[in-house]
């Protein structure tokens, strides 16, 4: 009977543990996330939908128009920066006189309140000066610059105005004095009290520096006495190269 037991186990074992065993169970089909919709992605609406400049009106359009040919018809040397007259040939006693002389009103959109005259050499490099030299040196204080003060321009004399010396090149409307930068707030760096200052002193050394080359001669306060409250600038030249002091 035992031996008939022992039979049946050893054969029916392994039947039984295949039918008993774990067999591995098919996992359901995985649905692939949709991805959320990310608030900055772009809608196949949003170029329909976007904000679009609108158009100008009509009369901006003749405010600009108006402006653009104000600004043709008032500039000088065929240069819309500078604004002024034309004055053509300006004759003066003895070798004194300016031909293709302008009266310049504004330089880069910064007025001359004393519409200096000279000729448009002078004039040209009287606008690099200013966009070079004298805004970028001023920059944002006191509101930017509202004005530049000039104490000299053409004027038949001799230099610094002494007997004896050559004929200057004020008398022929190659030069331009500088006294004084006003800003929009009211304020005033000048040439005779800023140049040993801070701050002035530093904006006026820097546009001193930025006039030689423009210009062929650059005087200031430590050339000699006679330019202590002022900025000399002329258009000479020279074989050497411009002459700063």
């Amino acid at each position: 009977m035992i031996r008939w037991l022992v039979l049946f186990l050893v054969f029916a074992g392994p039947a039984t543990a295949q039918e008993t065993s774990l067999r591995p169970v098919a996992r359901p089909e995985q649905q692939v996330a949709e991805p959320e919709a990310d608030e900055n992605t772009a809608s196949d609406s949003a170029v329909a939908t976007s904000l679009r400049p609108q158009p100008r009106t009509a009369a901006v359009a003749q405010a600009a128009e108006t402006a653009r040919v104000a600004r043709v018809k008032g500039q000088i040397c065929g240069d819309p920066d500078l604004q002024g007259d034309v004055l053509g040939t300006v004759a003066g006693r003895g070798a004194c006189g300016v031909e293709n002389a302008v009266r310049v009103k504004s330089v880069a959109g910064i007025r001359f309140p004393a519409n200096p005259t000279m000729n448009c050499e002078t004039a040209i490099a009287l606008k690099i000066w200013v966009q070079r030299g004298a805004i970028p040196q001023v920059g944002g204080e006191g509101g930017g610059i509202r004005s530049i003060r000039t104490a000299s321009d053409y004027a038949c004399r001799n230099r610094n105005n002494q007997s004896g010396e050559k004929l200057s090149e004020h008398a022929q409307g190659r030069a331009i004095d500088i006294a004084g930068i006003k800003l929009n707030f009211g304020r005033e760096i000048t040439v005779l009290q800023g140049w040993g200052s801070g701050d002035d002193g530093k904006q006026l050394r820097g546009m001193w520096q930025a006039a030689c080359g423009p210009f062929g001669t650059v005087l200031g306060p430590e050339a000699n006495r006679y330019h202590r409250d002022h900025f000399h600038f002329d258009t000479a030249s020279y074989r050497s190269g411009p002459y700063c002091r």
